[in-house]
């Protein structure tokens, strides 16, 4: 299964800010959306960075409440990794292990597209391996 299955069933609407947004901005749109992270775009939309619940609390914990005054370009993980739409479930686990990211934004020719996140690759991951039980459930009473 590809990252273009999981945004046709999941959707790809992305929550972004700019740099110039307050980290406390930030934080509400985490909150009201309940997700893990925001994508930081430039002026045109293409992503700059993303602000997840971790760089907050790590925000936090280095410069103290006034940290939720600083704009998210200050704070925001500029190493962005992303990810395509013909990459595999497989793929992204493997990046997000080895990066230890639970969110990669899907991007081609510079355009964000959607986001995955760790939850996404392992619902898809539950949902294949209940269609193979199904199946060798019916292979095996089918052949008694």
């Amino acid at each position: 299964m590809t990252v273009r299955v999981i945004l046709k069933n999941k959707g790809a609407a992305v929550v972004t800010a700019v740099q110039g947004e307050t980290l406390y901005r930030i934080a509400q749109l985490i909150a009201e959306y309940r997700i893990g992270a925001v994508v930081v775009v430039d002026g045109d939309g293409s992503p700059a960075g993303i602000v997840s619940e971790r760089d907050i609390v790590n925000a936090l914990a280095a410069f103290g409440a006034s940290v939720l005054e600083m704009p998210a370009g200050q704070v925001m993980s500029r190493g962005l990794l992303t990810c395509t739409l013909d990459q595999t479930a497989d793929d992204l686990l493997g990046i997000m292990t080895a990066s230890r990211v639970r969110h990669l934004p899907v991007v081609e020719e510079g355009r964000l597209l959607g986001i995955v996140s760790i939850g996404d690759v392992v619902k898809l991951k539950l949902d294949d391996a209940a269609a193979e039980v199904g199946l060798l459930r019916d292979y095996v009473m089918a052949g008694r």
